[in-house]
């Protein structure tokens, strides 16, 4: 499984995205750009200039059409993909850590980080297909967090809900029209939320934290299924197609990496069996902690960015996709 190493970025990857096709990867960083590459050669298709701070957060549409992006410079910008061209912005007073859109591309929702006095606060927009340009600076519903703040969040299955994950473990779940929390599970997680990803069929969902475990949910009642325990604090988390497998990712704070060996760092990416719960295999490659991880939407791959600013794209090889219940997987990968 040799990957495709994508270099593009001077400073680490804050998210990776694949479009609906996963003929493209978008790739947001700390250093105020976003690429596009083709997933199948690593040739970098483009990049989008803009941002003026460190950009958190990057998500397509389902046609390929529209990029969101969120970053520190407290905006979220639209970006028409084939053009590179900006549509629009949407200012606020403070950093914008999360976009996403909706199931059927006519709502976005971004998180704004708690700060200098300002709440953490969810909204949501109306997206103007036809006219994305005249798409309306006000938004459909604001949802402002008393208690602790949001870090990431989705929208659940035909988007009348939205799921977030929050700096103190609560998973929480909003009703998208009015506003008003539904469900919350405060028991789960321990630690910060730091990344929350639907299943290919969005009947479950994955997420990672600083508490070292990855946990899935049920989407509609919140209710805990599985529990991934590692012995290294996690920044994402993505639950592979086809296969029954979920990807972990995270590694020893970068504060400490440079009086750290890679192995001693724990950069892998970890394979563990979904129904099982048990780890099957590892992938290395990364010189620092891995923030972002990504699957392949028919499962034929996955990409990973990491605190040393690469990108690696792995296609599976077929071994993978035997019927074996591990597939060809060995407790240790060697890349």
């Amino acid at each position: 499984m040799k990957p495709i190493i994508l270099q593009g970025h001077e400073r680490s990857l804050t998210q990776i995205v694949f479009n609906a096709e996963g003929d493209l990867l978008f790739t947001a960083s700390k250093d105020k750009i976003v690429n596009a590459w083709y997933t199948s050669n690593g040739e970098r298709l483009g990049t989008y200039n803009g941002h003026n701070g460190s950009v958190w957060t990057v998500a397509c549409d389902s046609q390929t059409r529209y990029l969101l992006t969120g970053a520190a410079d407290s905006t979220m910008k639209l970006w028409e993909v084939s053009t590179g061209k900006c549509l629009k912005t949407w200012e606020f007073l403070t950093a914008v850590t999360r976009v996403a859109w909706s199931e059927d591309d006519e709502m976005a929702l971004c998180i704004t980080e708690q700060r200098t006095g300002q709440p953490s606060v969810i909204r949501t927009f109306a997206i103007n297909l036809a006219d994305p340009a005249a798409s309306s600076s006000t938004p459909l519903k604001e949802i402002i967090l008393s208690g602790s703040k949001a870090t990431c969040a989705l929208w659940a299955p035909l988007s009348e809900h939205i799921l977030t994950g929050h700096e103190s473990g609560k998973i929480a779940k909003y009703d998208a029209k009015t506003g008003e929390e539904v469900n919350a599970v405060h028991e789960s997680h321990r630690a910060n939320i730091t990344d929350i990803q639907l299943s290919p069929d969005g009947t479950y969902f994955i997420t990672s934290s600083k508490d070292k475990t990855a946990r899935i949910f049920d989407s509609d009642t919140l209710e805990e299924m599985k529990v991934f325990a590692t012995e290294t604090p996690l920044n994402s988390a993505c639950i592979t197609p086809l296969r029954p497998y979920i990807i972990l990712g995270g590694g020893q704070d970068a504060m400490n990496v440079t009086t750290t060996s890679s192995r001693a760092g724990k950069f892998e990416s970890r394979f563990w069996h979904k129904l099982f719960e048990e780890e099957v295999g590892r992938v290395k490659g990364h010189f620092g902690p891995i923030n972002t991880l990504a699957c392949h939407p028919q499962g034929r791959a996955y990409a990973s960015g990491a605190e040393d600013g690469f990108v690696r794209v792995h296609w599976f090889d077929e071994s993978y996709f035997r019927s074996r219940p591990f597939g060809d997987l060995e407790p240790e990968v060697e890349v």
